[in-house]
């Protein structure tokens, strides 16, 4: 999906565009329901500030979408970001078996696009996600609108789940 398109603005899904609020019980159980988890995924309400910075982001340059959850939940991914009225734009999505850290996908990822478009901006709700893109260049803004959920973050960084 990668092409040269200019000017690319990346916006984070789980607590940045959709609230995840009411999956966070299928994290909390031994063992995680993962399955469960990204198949409650299409109820997630959007984030009313998420969604009003991509549409106005939309007005200035190509929005596209950067999140750790699995290749598998496309289908639901793209029907939700319709559902909801965002801009159309390219999904990148973490490779089912990768358990890497967000971290580490999110910024191996920006870095490939980088290297043939402007990166204006990327919007994430994981403060480690926007420390090491910030620490690359990479102009970010912290998604605080959503409430913290550590059970999604150790996903994030231990788990490699989203």
């Amino acid at each position: 999906m990668t092409q040269n398109s200019g000017a690319l603005a990346l916006f984070d899904l789980d607590n940045t565009l959709s609230d995840a609020a009411h999956r966070q019980k299928f994290l909390l159980r031994r063992p995680r329901d993962w399955h469960a988890f990204f198949a409650a995924a299409p109820k997630d309400p959007p984030l009313v500030r998420g969604v009003e910075l991509a549409l106005s982001t939309a007005r200035e340059c190509a929005v596209g979408y950067l999140t750790g959850r699995p290749e598998r939940c496309r289908a639901d991914t793209v029907d939700w970001l319709r559902a909801h009225g965002l801009p159309d734009g390219p999904l990148w999505m973490r490779p089912d078996s990768d358990r890497r850290r967000a971290r580490a996908f999110k910024l191996e990822t920006l870095r490939e696009l980088a290297a043939d478009r402007d990166i204006r901006l990327l919007v994430d709700d994981d403060e480690l996600v926007c420390r090491d893109a910030r620490r690359s260049g990479f102009r970010v803004v912290r998604a605080d609108w959503a409430q913290p959920s550590g059970a999604l973050r150790n996903a994030q960084e231990r788990e490699g789940r989203t």
